[in-house]
């Protein structure tokens, strides 16, 4: 089935995980207007910045409004496009100047770390969705040179955040559930994982594999961490922010995870992506 008769339906879903992210966009969309404040990918801001008001309003209208349009067939392609667009010019314009400019310490490369992975997820569904006057005008940027980029923007920060496991252990080895033994031993296997996912992805070497357990990591962390802290009521307004934050990585790494369908689990080298999953339909 064409991508023009595919769209012609009023719902359109590739994967699970294509629906998953849309959900989590919807959900981060409402919650951002809700607190007023900016969410998952988007935050920290600083509270002098020009238009924070506006920008706190905008970061949550476009994953809300994109969020709906990713799942109905008309709009999907354009949703996609939009919220892809929205996490670039976040990721490279904002990020990177807080980076620059506000603080190099934990906050400012994490944050943009958080930033890096929405945009893999997003970019991978792009090229999902994507039209072909999409591939025709963006090149390698709609196809499989999207998605390779896309692993890159989802293995590099995995090595970061298993490197703050180490540097703010302190603050790391507290999370790890009561029931557990050897919280520090924990910790430092959680973050040598997190490098190792991350180094595989960047070589290609067992990157299937590695991808598919880093999102597994991430939502058994949510699972155990801070799920019973939540029904506990012992989460703080920072650590609420850690869990909704979570819970899109988690969406996003999915989808990235999801564009190795058909690769090897134990290859060598992860070949091409596979076909867009919509358009080949």
């Amino acid at each position: 089935m064409s991508a023009n008769a595919f769209g012609t339906r009023a719902i359109r879903i590739a994967t699970p995980s294509h629906a998953a992210f849309a959900g989590v966009m919807i959900g981060l969309g409402i919650l951002g207007l809700v607190k007023r404040d900016f969410t998952a990918g988007f935050g920290p801001v600083p509270d002098g910045a020009p238009a924070r008001t506006a920008l706190i309003y905008l970061c949550a209208l476009v994953p809300l409004v994109c969020g709906i349009g990713l799942v109905v067939g008309r709009t999907a392609a354009a949703a996609a496009r939009a919220l892809l667009a929205y996490y670039l010019f976040w990721l490279l314009a904002v990020r990177v100047t807080y980076f620059a400019v506000v603080s190099s310490a934990i906050d400012g490369w994490y944050s943009w770390c958080e930033t890096a992975v929405m945009t893999a997820g997003a970019w991978v569904l792009f090229t999902w969705l994507a039209t072909e006057a999409d591939r025709r005008r963006l090149g390698f940027a709609a196809g499989a040179g999207g998605v390779r980029v896309a692993r890159v923007l989802y293995g590099f920060p995995l090595i970061l955040f298993g490197i703050a496991h180490y540097l703010y252990l302190e603050a790391t080895a507290p999370l790890v559930p009561d029931w557990l033994p050897w919280h520090v031993g924990w910790a430092y296997v959680t973050g040598a994982t997190f490098i190792l996912a991350g180094l595989a992805i960047l070589t290609g070497v067992w990157a299937r594999l590695a991808a598919t357990l880093s999102v597994w990591q991430m939502a058994l962390f949510a699972l155990l961490v801070w799920v019973p802290r939540a029904f506990a009521g012992v989460l703080s307004a920072f650590q609420w922010g850690e869990f909704y934050t979570t819970v899109a990585l988690v969406s996003a790494g999915w989808i990235v995870a999801d564009s190795y369908r058909g690769v090897p689990w134990s290859a060598a080298r992860s070949g091409p992506s596979r076909e867009p999953l919509v358009a080949s339909r």
